[in-house]
This record gives structure tokens, sequence and C-alpha cells, in this order.
């Protein structure tokens, strides 16, 4: 007989556009491992949506739900310079956290988290549901399968062109495009580079939108375990009317691009042997070819996005539960978390928009 399903008690803080508009609809596709029993936000109307959904308790402040005993975890969607003050009074309510990004708006702040959690470890999960991108996981496998060589340059683009004015194009609301997308796209990029960095370029700027932070945010990290460092370059726009593919990586034998939908490839064939070559002194015929007379095989073929183990951005929600309730180990550790941080605050340093 199969074991009986234990719900997790949650709590959702912060009911606007993330808590409400993507993590109430992300859970409708788990089933009953989750159970929202209370919510918290500071606009009426705002609890009044979670109430009618889900027919739970709701509170006007943290402080007055960090008291319900009947909340065993709390999902962390507040503003993000909320982040870190609502994660440290949860856990020293002894509550286990699920945090939105960003989780913190410095690589400062974010080490504090590291101290609670050294204190209360196993309470503390981080919300980069991007991991579980499917394009994202795919074109891993195919670089892991070798058929692209070595990888030298991956380059990786969001984006478009806005004149957004809400409160994430503000600086002291926390705003801007490396808060906002920057977890997410830096997250991967560390993922491509296997957590290892040399070096960090940046260039920021303000755009289109209409506040005081950057939309705009080039960042090129060279790092990984090859002997010849790997270069990622990251770009995340507001203000580019073109729309470039979204992820494009360049290897020894090969390259890929994809719009998300689909992946294109072009790859030596793996089946045609390479003669041993030496460059050559002398005088090249005229008109003769650089690559002698050479002919090299290409395959070339456009394939539907699909990794061999099928994931979705919401899958992050199982591997919450299976954390919590089977003590199965979080795929996102607390330190990844802090290096996207780390390579955030770098990023800005130095800049108009350093004020963290």
């Amino acid at each position: 007989m199969a074991a009986k399903l234990k719900p997790i008690r949650m709590a959702i803080v912060g009911c606007g556009r993330a808590g409400y508009g993507m993590h109430t609809r992300e859970l409708e596709a788990r089933g009953k491992m989750f159970q929202v029993v209370a919510a918290c936000d500071p606009l009426k109307e705002r609890r009044e949506n979670m109430e009618k959904l889900y027919g739970c308790k709701t509170y006007k402040t943290l402080e007055e739900l960090l008291t319900d005993d009947e909340v065993e975890m709390v999902d962390i969607a507040t503003r993000s310079p909320d982040h870190v003050p609502h994660t440290l009074m949860a856990l020293k309510a002894g509550k286990i956290v699920f945090l939105e990004k960003p989780i913190a708006l410095s690589y400062q702040e974010a080490k504090k988290l590291l101290r609670a959690t050294s204190k209360r470890p196993g309470k503390l999960f981080v919300r980069h549901n991007r991991r579980f991108e499917p394009t994202f996981q795919h074109i891993r496998e195919l670089i892991a399968s070798g058929i692209l060589g070595e990888v030298f340059e991956i380059k990786l683009r969001r984006g478009g062109y806005s004149r957004r004015g809400d409160w994430q194009t503000l600086l002291d609301c926390g705003g801007g495009q490396l808060l906002n997308w920057g977890p997410h796209i830096v997250d991967h990029a560390l993922r491509f580079l296997d957590g290892q960095v040399e070096d960090v370029w940046s260039n920021l700027r303000k755009i289109a939108a209409v506040g005081d932070a950057e939309d705009h945010v080039h960042i090129i990290l060279k790092g990984g375990k090859s002997r010849f460092p790997c270069v990622v370059d990251l770009e995340i726009s507001g203000g580019k009317a073109h729309k470039e593919p979204t992820y494009q990586v360049f290897g020894s034998k090969g390259s890929l691009s994809s719009d998300e939908q689909s992946i294109q490839l072009k790859y030596l064939d793996p089946k045609q042997k390479l003669p041993a070559r030496r460059g050559k002194k002398g005088t090249p015929p005229l008109g003769g070819s650089f690559s002698g007379d050479e002919t090299l095989c290409w395959i070339e073929k456009e394939i539907p996005v699909k990794p061999r183990k099928p994931c979705d951005t919401t899958d992050i929600w199982d591997h919450l539960y299976a954390s919590i309730r089977k003590g199965k180990a979080f795929p996102i550790t607390l330190e990844e978390s802090l290096q996207v941080m780390e390579i955030i605050s770098k990023a800005r340093k130095g800049t108009v928009f350093d004020r963290f």
C-alpha cells in the first residue's frame, strides 16, 4: 500500500505578482503535496483573494502569522528589500522557509542568511526555479555529450524593449534587472561554468525604463574546469528592440542556437576522421584555400527542446516536498545562491546603481 501523502502546511507571504500570480497557479498542479493554511499581505483585497481561493486564515503582518502553530512553512514572496528580514524572522520562529529570488539585495546581506542557517540547518530553501527550464537542461545535456567539442563561449540573452515603471525599476525598492532576471540568468551562467569564476566584467545602463534602476545588464564571466577558460556572455535588457537567440553555445567541433522552442545544431560528423595537420611557413598558391583541399563534413539539424528527463520550472515544488518530507538533498544549495549574489554585487560595484 502506498504511503499516505502528508501535505506541507504552508503560508504564502506576499500575495502579489509572485505569491498570488505565480505560486498559487503552480501549487494547483502539485496536487495535495502542499496545503495553504494561511496567507499574509498588508493589502486587504489581496488577503480577501487568498481567503476566497483557499479558505485559509489571513494576516496583515508577518509577526502575526508567525505565531500560528499550524503554519509549517512560509513561502516568502514579498518585495526584494524584505526578503532577508522576513526570512530571518521566520527562521527564528522555527518555520521552514521557501525564499523567492533575489535572496537578498547584496552579497553582504545574503551572508546573514548563511549565518542564520548554520544555527537552523535544513530550514531554508531558495526558489531558483529556472534551474529546471527544459531548454537549459537540454543544452547542458548536449554539451555533456561532447558533440560540440570543448565549449569556449556561451551567450545568454533575455529581454526586449519596455518603458517599464513599476517598483522593480526603483533602486529604493530593490529594483533593476540585476535583482529581477539577474539571479536566474547568473545562476545559469554559473552552472555552465561549474561554479568556477576567474574574472567578472560588467556594463549596466538605464535605457528605457522610467525608474532610476538599471534595465540593461551585460556581464561576462570567465572560468570553468577546462584548462582553457570558457566565457559566458550574458545580457538582460529592457532597452533592445531586436531580439537575439536566448542561447548560443560555441565549441571546438560545432555550435548551437536556441529560441527556447527548438535547438539548431551544426557540428562536425563524429564519423569523419580528421588527419593530423601542421601549419606551413611557405607561401600558399594564389587562389588556393587556407585549409588546403580538406573538406569538413557538417551535420546540421533542428531538434525540438526535449531533455532526456522531462522537466519544468514548477518542478522545484516537487524537489521541495521531497527534501522536507523525504530528506532528499535539495538541488539548489544556499552556497550556490550566495555565489549568484556575489557575482551580482561584483557586477554592480562602482556603478551609479551601487546602493546596496
